[in-house]
């Protein structure tokens, strides 16, 4: 005889069909993006299908880039019949539009380290060193300009 697959589970099964921590189960209830559950007589929470879709729901806007408090916005949207994927799209450009400048700063970022390390001799005095020159706050001294570093 075949057993149908459970309907309820405690937090440790809930926290592994959602590829999740318990601790994140925990945090995602004091956060108001999971609901409260249901409690047996001993205690144990009690979840059902329905929050094993949510949390992976969570779990995928978060892989997505999206926060916490975005994702809140995401369910309502999720259940708003007549706005609801207008809603979801607007989301969705503005963190769109928020990971592109991420994008850039950490472009620009990038590029600026990259001339650093490209200025940098590796070698000599630190004081000499544009990288720590450039922490310091003061611009770099090409080293071809400077006989500190040899």
């Amino acid at each position: 005889m075949k057993r149908s697959p459970p309907t309820h589970f405690k937090i440790g099964a809930l926290a592994h069909l959602a590829d999740v921590a318990v601790d994140t189960i925990r945090y995602y209830e004091r956060e108001g993006l999971l609901p409260a559950p249901q409690r047996r007589k001993s205690g144990y929470r009690e979840y059902d299908a329905d929050a094993v879709e949510r949390v992976r729901f969570i779990r995928r806007a978060k892989e997505l880039g999206f926060t916490l408090g975005e994702i809140r916005s995401l369910l309502s949207l999720a259940t708003d019949a007549e706005h609801g994927v207008e809603g979801v799209q607007r989301k969705a450009r503005e963190r769109l539009q928020e990971l592109d400048r991420q994008v850039a700063d950490l472009t620009s970022m990038r590029d600026r380290l990259a001339q650093l390390l490209a200025a940098c001799p590796g070698q000599g005095d630190p004081g000499c060193c544009p990288i720590l020159n450039s922490l310091h706050g003061a611009e770099p001294v090409p080293p071809a300009s400077s006989d500190c570093c040899s």
